[in-house]
């Protein structure tokens, strides 16, 4: 996991104290239809459940895929963060079929980014040769 991916967050919230919630904002470093990898200082084990928001912010929209229950299944300390795997869960219930749309136009959309950085960064020339 090298890189976060480009203008998405996802944002949850944590309980502080008795009352009060904090809304917080980690980085994506993957993403598929199946769940993600976030980073973040919030301390979760595996087993506990997290709802998340994953937005994208684009020049003219928000892309936004709201509610996704996830589940920790991994945990990895990285410096002073954590890096969680999370795998979504009852995503493919008739009941959320807008919420899988959403989130399969999120990975298009990064797919799309991650793949124009790609030809625009320095590197091996091969891939335009096969292009030709």
């Amino acid at each position: 996991m090298n890189e976060a991916l480009p203008d998405l967050v996802a944002r949850f919230r944590v309980r502080q104290g008795l009352f009060r919630k904090e809304l917080v904002e980690a980085e994506l470093y993957e993403l598929d239809g199946y769940g993600c990898v976030m980073k973040t200082d919030k301390v979760f084990n595996p087993g506990d459940t997290v709802v998340l928001d994953l937005v994208m912010d684009m020049p003219f929209d928000k892309i936004r895929a709201e509610g996704l229950a996830g589940l920790v299944t991994e945990r990895r300390k990285h410096c002073s963060n954590f890096f969680y795997s999370i795998d979504f869960v009852e995503l493919d219930s008739n009941g959320n079929s807008s919420l899988a749309e959403k989130l399969r136009r999120i990975r298009e959309v990064v797919s799309k980014k991650q793949s124009l950085k790609s030809r625009r960064s320095p590197g091996p020339i091969s891939g335009f040769r096969q292009m030709a």
